[in-house]
């Protein structure tokens, strides 16, 4: 539920405030690209000196090109004047992952944290954490009301990719009738759906098709069915020319088989350095929270959806899970 102290102390934080970068986390799905969007271009309607920001070595995902966020002043290096300015964190779950970036929240000199995973541990200057939101999103288009700002067709856009991506299309259990509601309300306001789902849905890039082969082709079902768990090794990006965020979304893939309870995609980031090996973890009940598996390994995430990093093997990851999720199910059997 929202708290409005929270929500009052943001709306604050942004309106009294002149200059902000906007950042969300590293491998950045809709919510975060969207939700940094629509935050950039509410602040300039409110005439703020903003300007948003993703580091990290790794492309964008193809899938969101036509966001051209680049024209609209996406920054990959991080502003010579950062010191001076309101950080603004949106969809990002841990201080880890802002802005893909280590360091970047001990940096800042302020910072506005806006979110709605169950286990953000609040590191923000001021927070607003929505768990039972649909999206970071949902979340912002609160606030953009609070703070008076005009829904242009391109916000409204920004917010609907937002929500439609991390709603599964409307399919997912945190599909509520206020999300609903809200993507009526963007559509009113000029967010184009067709073209977002041409976007981002259909428009898939052939390499990522063929990385998403090799990930299905190595799928292990495992426990009667219950797990499916697949992976992805660093010399089959190279192989296919893909770059590391064409993983995106096959996790979903794993997810949809038959009588699967819990979905893993494990895969070597195709670049040097650590972690190892990344997880992306999918439930598809609510007995299960792939958050809590995550959070053991210094992760985190939604109870539905949820991810690590790790230098352990593909064998000892995969171990590792099953083991997670049987304790789980043996415990919500002996309840």
């Amino acid at each position: 539920m929202q708290n409005p102290d929270d929500i009052r102390a943001v709306v604050a934080a942004l309106r009294d405030n002149d200059r902000f970068v906007v950042t969300s986390h590293e491998a950045p799905d809709g919510d975060a690209l969207g939700s940094m969007l629509a935050t950039g271009l509410a602040l300039r309607q409110l005439e703020k000196d903003a300007v948003m920001f993703l580091g990290g070595p790794a492309p964008l995902p193809g899938e969101y090109r036509f966001l051209e966020l680049a024209q609209n002043g996406l920054l990959r290096e991080r502003p010579s004047d950062f010191g001076e300015r309101v950080l603004v964190a949106v969809d990002c779950a841990s201080a880890d992952r802002v802005g893909a970036e280590p360091g970047l929240v001990d940096a800042a000199p302020f910072t506005v944290n806006i979110d709605h995973h169950h286990d953000n541990p609040r590191f923000g200057d001021v927070n607003l954490i929505v768990d039972d939101a649909s999206s970071t999103g949902e979340v912002l288009a609160d606030v953009f009301r609070e703070l008076d700002v005009r829904l242009t067709p391109e916000i409204a856009e920004a917010l609907y990719i937002a929500l439609v991506t991390d709603t599964g299309r409307f399919q997912y259990a945190n599909t509520t009738p206020k999300a609903l509601r809200l993507a009526a309300d963007l559509v009113d306001a000029g967010a184009d759906v067709h073209r977002v789902f041409q976007g981002v849905y259909e428009n898939v890039q052939f390499a990522k098709l063929k990385l998403l082969a090799r990930a299905l082709d190595r799928a292990q079902v495992l426990e009667g069915g219950e797990i499916v768990v697949s992976y992805l090794l660093r010399d089959d990006f190279e192989a296919v020319g893909a770059t590391e965020p064409y993983s995106e979304g096959i996790i979903d893939f794993l997810r949809s088989a038959e009588g699967a309870l819990v979905s893993a995609l494990i895969r070597e980031p195709p670049r040097d350095g650590a972690p190892a090996r990344k997880v992306s973890l999918r439930s598809s009940v609510d007995e299960i929270d792939v958050s809590a598996i995550a959070r053991k390994s210094q992760g985190g995430g939604h109870r539905a959806a949820a991810g690590f990093s790790s230098d352990l093997s593909v064998e000892e990851l995969t171990e590792f899970i099953v083991r997670e999720v049987a304790a789980q199910v043996g415990s919500a059997a002996g309840r």
